[in-house]
């Protein structure tokens, strides 16, 4: 099974995705969870994960909280394209 990383933040105010980003290897997959940490560092309504899982699939079982809310951003069809 390859698994495939995924860094997710979330708006918990706005009910949106921000960022949706799939990653291969999971050192880049650190460093850009890492930048995001420290970018929207002491913003408490901010969600950041970083998710490894073999399939988009097995993320909007597992997670589906952040995909389809309502508001603008990111949507699930949208980060399948990249």
């Amino acid at each position: 099974m390859t698994v495939i990383h995924f860094l997710i933040v979330y708006d918990g105010r706005a009910r949106r995705l921000l960022e949706a980003r799939p990653f291969d290897d999971a050192d880049e997959a650190a460093t850009a969870y890492g930048l995001a940490e420290r970018q929207h560092l002491g913003q408490s309504d901010i969600e950041i994960v970083l998710i490894g899982a073999d399939s988009l699939e097995t993320i909007r079982r597992t997670h589906g909280h952040h995909f389809g809310m309502g508001g603008p951003g990111i949507r699930l069809p949208e980060l399948a394209g990249t």
